[in-house]
């Protein structure tokens, strides 16, 4: 793993929401750095909303993965 590598990766693809907002947020709980995989297309709005909630940055976006980081 490299110091761009994502200290955790929680694979949700096939989950529909409100599983993969759940998932990142247990994930978050236990790493500053964590790249989701999801599917649904509900989930970029709930990672979104999520990350302002909690202050997370969002990098890396693409239609089925988001990385995000706390400090």
């Amino acid at each position: 793993m490299t110091s761009d590598d994502p200290a955790r990766v929680v694979d949700a693809r096939g989950m529909r929401c409100p599983w993969p907002a759940l998932r990142l947020a247990r994930a978050m709980r236990e790493s500053a750095d964590v790249l989701l995989l999801a599917d649904d297309p509900q989930a970029g709005g709930e990672v979104a909303a999520l990350a302002v909630e909690h202050g997370w940055q969002l990098t890396d976006v693409s239609a089925e993965r988001w990385r995000v980081r706390r400090d």
